[in-house]
């Protein structure tokens, strides 16, 4: 009898080089001309990222440059999901976004039922937030990877322990 290949499906995000985009956002943004006498602050705490800004074109402008920062650094930006603007004293603007770890179960079962319906000869069993899939075939589990890569979810999908 031939031996099960399997993978995890994950969406994790690394945050200790969420902190180091952080630290270099910052420290672009301070030696920005446009930003010299402004007010730029990002903090992260408890899975959750605070951004203030004098207003929302340079909270956008701030969340550019994160961006840019943690996609460099190969963070998965969809994770990120930000919330609405809101207007802080002193006429500040915050915007707070929550940092997603794990697949909820909305997302779960858009993956499993993707998979069932492509009719693979794999099995998917739901661990806590995270999916493995197990076939015999190592064909089969490929098509799954390529399968979830065109999903349009929510979250970004990392593959781990594939043995």
């Amino acid at each position: 009898m031939a031996k099960e290949a399997s993978f995890d499906v994950v969406s994790e995000i690394n945050t200790e080089e969420v902190k180091n985009a952080i630290q270099q956002a910052e420290k672009e943004l301070k030696n920005r001309f446009d930003f010299k006498g402004s007010t730029v602050e990002i903090k992260m705490d408890e899975g959750k990222l605070t951004i203030v800004g004098d207003d929302e074109f340079k909270l956008e402008q701030i969340k550019d440059v994160l961006f840019g920062k943690l996609i460099k650094r190969n963070v998965p930006t969809k994770n990120i999901q930000f919330g609405e603007t809101e207007h802080a004293l002193g006429a500040k603007a915050r915007q707070t976004a929550e940092l997603i770890n794990g697949i909820d179960k909305e997302n779960a079962k858009k993956i499993t039922t993707a998979i069932k319906n492509a009719k693979l000869k794999v099995k998917t069993q739901i661990q806590d937030n995270q999916i493995r899939v197990t076939g015999k075939s190592r064909d089969d589990l490929q098509e799954v990877i390529q399968l979830l890569r065109k999903l349009p979810l929510t979250i970004d999908l990392q593959f781990t322990n594939y043995r």
